[in-house]
This record gives structure tokens, C-alpha cells and sequence, in this order.
């Protein structure tokens, strides 16, 4: 299993969540977050998450079957791609175990297919 972790533009969020479930992956978890790149920080950024501008950031990870990666990947990229600054970062990270609390069963089964 992996965790796709993409840190995206706030008000492609939509976009990714529609093209991510039409692909198949329809378990995810989104929240805002605070930070910048590269560029200088602006502390007017911090009020843009709230007032829907597009620096504002998100953080959305999927955790998937290995074999779902690529496509999971691939969604992102094609999504949030726009060829300019800040379109975002995407991390793939192992994930060794997954549970759920309820019955406390274990298994990847647990995921989308």
C-alpha cells in the first residue's frame, strides 16, 4: 500500500476530488494548510485560504493499492497542471499497516479497488 500525498491549489480541489473518484479512488482526506515554496512569504496568504484565492493551499492523500499508484498519480498531475509556479508537489509514501477502529480488523482490503 501507498499514501499519495498532493499539496494543491485550494480552488483545484473540486476538480481533483471529481477526476480522483472518476478514476476509481474514491477514499481520500483534504484539508487546508499553511506554507508557501520557493517564493517569498506573504503573510496575506494566510488570509487568502479563507477568502478563496487561488494561492491557497491544500493537502489531500489517498492511500492505495500499489498498483493504483501510477493512476493515482497521473489523476493529480493532470488536474492541477496549469505549467506555472505553485501548481503543487506530490509525495508517494509506504504505508505498512492500515486498520479499521471500529471492528479493528487489519488488511489492505480495507481500500478502494
Amino acid at each position: 500500500m501507498k499514501e499519495v500525498m498532493a499539496i494543491i491549489k485550494m480552488n483545484m480541489m473540486n476538480k481533483t476530488k471529481r477526476a480522483l473518484s472518476d478514476a476509481g479512488i474514491s477514499s481520500m482526506t483534504a484539508k487546508e494548510a499553511l506554507g508557501r515554496g520557493r517564493g517569498q512569504v506573504d503573510l496575506r496568504l494566510l488570509e487568502g485560504a479563507g477568502m478563496g484565492c487561488e494561492e491557497a493551499i491544500a493537502v489531500l492523500s489517498v492511500v492505495v493499492h500499489e498498483a493504483m499508484v501510477a493512476r493515482t498519480v497521473e489523476t493529480l498531475i493532470r488536474c492541477n497542471q496549469t505549467g506555472r509556479p505553485g501548481d503543487g508537489k506530490i509525495f508517494v509514501l509506504p504505508v505498512d499497516e492500515v486498520r479499521r477502529i471500529r471492528a479493528s480488523e487489519p488488511g489492505d482490503s480495507l481500500l478502494d479497488r
